[in-house]
């Protein structure tokens, strides 16, 4: 962000002029911090309130640089920019973590984690510590979790998607080999792709319809290429902000406890930022000019009775520790 960079620029400049001088504190560690959502939503305006919160909170000792919107590292290699150092964090979508960590995606579970509750307990749940050590495990270390939206929509043109028999015969955007068998088990045709890349693939064909947060679909603007928005909780999502081990383990234990409060924060903010954007969404689409439609209970039982069981065919084939999960999720 500008402003940071400025005041980088300014602390550096005043290290440099201080060197040697007893009593100047070290120079503040640097900290890039890298995702792919543009500034209007509501997950990236968190992220800059959490990398205030980091500064303020680790007594300065971490400088923290936010650049958005795919402007430092590409959505498909933050992770492995982060395991190999390349830079400090970065925030991934969970099912970005593919077949990589299949586990991160068992909130795909089509009509699974709807509540909300769910979410306001999960940061310091078991299941979140043990994502967390099986993350470390994959190279990075978690530092917080963004709740995103158990609100959805399934966008097309001239029609709404409804019903299982409305997705036959279409290409749609996926996102796992888990999520996917859902979607191919109503006779729809799978193309898996970054929320950055949607936009362009809807107004080229490349896919007839699409699938992504309700209020992603605003802030990405797909009202621009699409008519028809289907508003269900088929998923729920989150962000996470990571960061690589080795630069963890170079902080003091004030830049820790820094990195761990800020990160209990936003997770609440998330939330809050999320139940708005979700509640917000649907008329902000209709104020577009696009036709809404919020799906009635027996239309997402008559989905998830089709996709939920190709879904958890498909999970707990993947990986063994996957019933672990779903153990310890059953606990929230």
């Amino acid at each position: 962000m500008k402003r940071q960079f400025a005041l980088t620029t300014t602390f550096a400049l005043a290290a440099v002029i201080a060197a040697g001088m007893p009593g100047k504190a070290d120079a503040a560690t640097e900290m890039r911090c890298s995702h792919q959502l543009p500034p209007s939503h509501h997950i990236a305006q968190v992220i800059d309130r959490w990398a205030e919160a980091v500064e303020a909170d680790s007594g300065g000792e971490i400088d923290v640089q936010v650049f958005g919107a795919n402007s430092l590292v590409g959505a498909k290699e933050n992770i492995v920019a982060v395991a190999k150092g390349d830079i400090e964090c970065a925030f991934s979508v969970n099912f970005q973590w593919g077949k990589t960590l299949p586990i991160m995606n068992v909130t795909l579970a089509p009509f699974a984690f709807g509540d909300i509750e769910i979410w306001r307990k999960w940061p310091d749940s078991e299941a979140a510590a043990f994502l967390s050590d099986k993350l470390l495990e994959k190279g990075v270390r978690n530092v917080n979790w963004l709740f995103t939206t158990n609100t959805s929509v399934f966008t097309h043109n001239d029609s709404f998607l409804i019903k299982p028999e409305d997705f036959e015969g279409l290409k749609i955007r996926g996102l796992t080999p888990t999520f996917d068998a859902s979607l191919v088990a109503m006779g729809a045709a799978t193309s898996a792709m970054p929320g950055s890349e949607v936009y362009q693939a809807l107004a080229t064909g490349v896919i007839d319809a699409g699938l992504t947060d309700a209020a992603a679909a605003v802030s990405r603007k797909y009202y621009e290429v699409q008519d028809h928005f289907t508003v269900l909780p088929v998923i729920s999502v989150y962000f996470h902000g990571y960061v690589n081990p080795a630069w963890y383990d170079g902080l003091s234990d004030k830049a820790r406890e820094g990195l761990k409060s800020a990160g209990a924060k936003a997770a609440v903010w998330a939330i809050e930022a999320s139940e708005a954007a979700g509640t917000a969404a649907p008329g902000q689409l209709e104020e577009k000019g696009s036709k809404v439609h919020i799906n009635s209970a027996d239309e997402n039982a008559a989905l998830e009775a089709v996709m939920r069981p190709a879904f958890d065919e498909k999970f707990a084939s993947d990986d063994p520790d996957s019933t672990k999960l779903i153990e310890l999720l059953g606990t929230l």
